[in-house]
């Protein structure tokens, strides 16, 4: 019984010695997404413009 308790004890201090390792972890890089900085006129300019250019063929 004392071998069986001691074979346990071993064992188990024995698998938390390779819980981890010395080397140093690897972060990934931060994907950052930039926005499209253009004009806030530029979408809706062209469904503008075509509502235009429909009004003006049903017109004619």
């Amino acid at each position: 019984m004392k071998k069986l308790v001691l074979a346990a004890a071993l064992s188990a201090a024995a698998s938390t010695a390779f819980a981890g390792n010395m080397a140093e972890p690897v972060m990934e890089p931060e994907i950052i997404v930039e926005e499209q900085t253009s004009s806030s006129n530029g979408g809706i300019l062209i469904p503008l413009l075509l509502v235009v250019l429909l009004a003006a063929a049903a017109s004619s």
